[in-house]
């Protein structure tokens, strides 16, 4: 007989092509006595849409987390693992560990329960939907608090991807202490501050 697996959680990240802060998880399980009208990628939805759902998430989902993985860190371990750090520790914050988690994307970070990668979940799975609404939204909100921070870069317009105005700042003021220094642009833009500033070299660090 098939064990039959009682809470499904679904997780995605936000914030991996960013040049900027941390990257974010959420893992959601969805009540299913509790429906959510209009769930979606959160990349399709406007910010005013996204916050109301998230919003009804919280309210109605059976468990929520968010977990992340901060610029250092990305630096120091790649992209790609902490994404998966990101959402191991989502997991692990969730206050009721489910039977599986469906993940959007090909891979599965390491986890004590069974893990199933879903290609297009955002689209296609509520829980995963539910999850990159939670993250998005965790994530824009500390860019606007970030913005403050570290003012001049604009962070709460662009949340730290490479626009045309986010590369115009790193120019002008050079690479912050939250920009992910592994990743090409902000090498060059490092490079490109030095030679422009009589007295520092591509060696000096703000961190």
């Amino acid at each position: 007989m098939t064990e039959q697996i009682t809470d499904v959680a679904g997780t995605d990240e936000v914030g991996r092509g960013c040049l900027a802060g941390p990257v974010v998880a959420a893992m959601v399980i969805l009540d299913p006595e509790k429906a959510i009208p209009g769930l979606a990628d959160s990349k399709t939805l406007s910010p005013a849409r996204r916050e109301q759902l998230a919003l009804q998430i919280k309210l109605k989902a059976s468990a929520w987390s968010i977990g992340r993985a901060e610029a250092s860190e990305i630096d120091r371990i790649n992209i790609f693992h902490a994404s998966l750090l990101a959402m191991r520790r989502a997991y692990e914050a969730l206050p009721i560990k489910p039977g599986k988690v469906l993940v959007d994307g090909k891979y599965c970070p390491d986890l004590s329960c069974a893990c199933e990668s879903v290609i297009g979940g955002d689209r296609t799975v509520a829980a995963i939907s539910a999850a990159s609404i939670l993250a998005k939204v965790a994530r824009d909100s500390e860019m606007a608090i970030l913005d403050v921070l570290y003012p001049g870069y604009v962070f709460s317009r662009h949340k730290a991807y490479l626009t045309e105005l986010h590369q115009s700042r790193l120019l002008e003021l050079g690479p912050s202490p939250i920009h992910r220094y592994t990743f090409s642009p902000i090498a060059k833009a490092r490079l490109e501050t030095a030679v422009n500033q009589p007295g520092t070299s591509a060696n000096d660090t703000v961190r």
